[in-house]
């Protein structure tokens, strides 16, 4: 095992692949938005996410968009009109997601009222 991980390069992995796709502290959350909600307007996924700027969110869009996750569709109207979507790549990625989600709501570990302890198996 030792001769393994002396040779082994963590970049190499899918795991890595994956996580780059989807790090930073607004992407997955976009995602699970466009899961739950799709198709949603910028202003829209603006209110959900909350504190969150223009600029960021924009950026983690274009990102998202050229890493193939999701759709950008443009209307040719006045005022103009876009929504962002999950492309068929992004939804494989939502079942992955999807399972992260129901570890967190099996395993959240909740505060007890009255007593200051938590609940849940640590």
């Amino acid at each position: 095992m030792e001769e393994y991980i002396e040779n082994a390069n963590f970049e190499d992995t899918g795991f890595s692949y994956a996580m780059s796709l989807i790090s930073g502290k607004h992407k997955m959350v976009i995602l699970y938005c466009l899961m739950e909600f799709e198709p949603v307007r910028f202003n829209e996924m603006k209110r959900y996410l909350g504190n969150i700027t223009d600029k960021t969110l924009s950026n983690n869009l274009k990102e998202l968009e050229s890493d193939r996750l999701i759709v950008r569709k443009e209307y040719p109207q006045i005022p103009p009109k876009v929504e962002y979507s999950l492309s068929d790549r992004g939804k494989s990625l939502m079942k992955v997601l999807d399972q992260l989600c129901l570890w967190g709501e099996e395993n959240r570990i909740q505060k007890m009222s009255g007593q200051g302890g938590i609940k849940g198996d640590l």
